[in-house]
């Protein structure tokens, strides 16, 4: 699946309507064999909170949606599936599969979970492989861990005649001349494929000598895109050089992670473009000010809860018996989390899921980068 395409789904499901009937978010790591004892025991419990049949019937349907999906039978190198499901009247669903894996997790609620999605897009994004050896070079795209691009796949030709005409060291310098021109052809292949499809990450594989070649010959402007430079033997093969190069990647990714709760930190020691904690998070994502919501793997807010009737919000903060604004008892427990991220996709505001960071702990696990200051904030920072 290209990372545009998951895009798309998780802007369907954060803009999913509510209905009458439960969405089932299913989320099943294909590399366990016991994942399929997780969701039989997940269902048998989810089963038992309804109240009402018609309840039990819509979340049966959702079920019966999912079960339907997994004996077709999923394609042999998916590694995690997120189905989500809902039944009734508005019945929707949506299967999607993955080369990586995803955590076993099943879960009931008027709307579907997608922080899982949204990590897994920001863990795995896209990045370009260039595989070479002294005789070959491919250039693979590599989008949420799988292979989907392959736009170049040649060997240098080379004259083979050694004769009267052609001395043995006149042949090595002709190969060494042939070899430097085949890379450089490949070179303004590569740069051609990030430009267009929007590329920004780069790992170079293979053999160190021709590596080390290709690096010293990049662009400035390929260059700065380089992660890192991952050793490969022409007997490996690709899968495992993909696996190796999508490892480093990761750490990649979470090093960038850490660089904008470095960023975090700076604005708010500066007072700049910032805030901390869920309820200033959660504020300035109702606002549209966040530009990038910055989220510890490890947060966990404490309950909160919205009114059903007039939508009031209150985050980290005890479920009174009544709205505090409109005095109906019509209260429900609100997954923060959960409501972050959907807010940040629909408002187009980046996410970045930190696996480990004491700095963002301390600041709370929650925190935005913000475009602007509301007119309140500015004038009360001016005054």
């Amino acid at each position: 699946m290209e990372l545009k395409e998951l895009q798309r789904h998780i802007m369907t499901l954060a803009t999913l309507e509510e209905s009458e009937a439960p969405v089932v978010s299913c989320y099943l790591d294909l590399e366990t064999s016991g994942y399929r004892t997780v969701l039989s025991e997940r269902v048998h419990l989810l089963r038992k909170t309804f109240p009402t049949a018609e309840k039990r019937q819509d979340f049966e349907a959702a079920v019966a949606l999912i079960e339907e999906y997994l004996a077709l039978g999923i394609h042999r190198d998916t590694n995690g599936l997120a189905l989500f499901a809902r039944g009734g009247s508005q019945r929707f669903f949506l299967p999607l599969q993955f080369h990586v894996s995803v955590p076993n997790w099943i879960a009931v609620g008027s709307l579907p979970n997608i922080y899982h999605l949204v990590e897994l897009k920001d863990t795995y994004h896209r990045f370009v492989v260039m595989l070479s050896a002294e005789d070959s070079t491919r250039i693979l795209g590599v989008n949420l861990g799988a292979i989907t691009q392959e736009i170049w796949d040649r060997r240098p030709e080379l004259r083979q005649r050694v004769g009267r005409s052609w001395t043995k060291d006149h042949y090595q310098s002709h190969v060494r001349e042939r070899t430097n021109q085949f890379l450089h052809e490949g070179i303004q292949v590569l740069e051609g494929m990030m430009l267009a499809d929007g590329y920004k990450h780069l790992i170079l594989a293979g053999n160190p000598r021709v590596t080390s070649r290709i690096r010293q010959a990049l662009p400035k402007q390929l260059a700065a895109m380089l992660v890192d430079i991952v050793h490969a033997s022409a007997q490996d093969a690709v899968s495992d050089v993909v696996r190796a190069t999508l490892l480093s990647f990761i750490e990649q990714e979470e090093q960038e992670s850490l660089a904008f709760v470095d960023r975090l930190q700076e604005a708010i020691h500066t007072d700049g473009l910032a805030v901390v904690g869920a309820r200033a998070s959660m504020q300035a994502l109702q606002a549209r000010q966040a530009d990038v919501l910055i989220l510890a793997k490890a947060y966990c807010p404490d309950p909160s809860w919205i009114c059903a009737a007039c939508e009031a919000m209150e985050v980290e903060t005890a479920m009174p018996n009544r709205c505090p604004r409109c005095r109906e008892p019509e209260l429900l427990a609100l997954d923060v989390k959960e409501t972050m991220v959907r807010l940040a996709e629909q408002t187009g505001c980046g996410v970045e899921v930190v696996n480990h960071s004491d700095a963002l702990m301390r600041l709370g696990g929650v925190g935005c980068l913000l475009r602007y200051l509301a007119p309140d904030q500015y004038h009360r920072r001016a005054a």
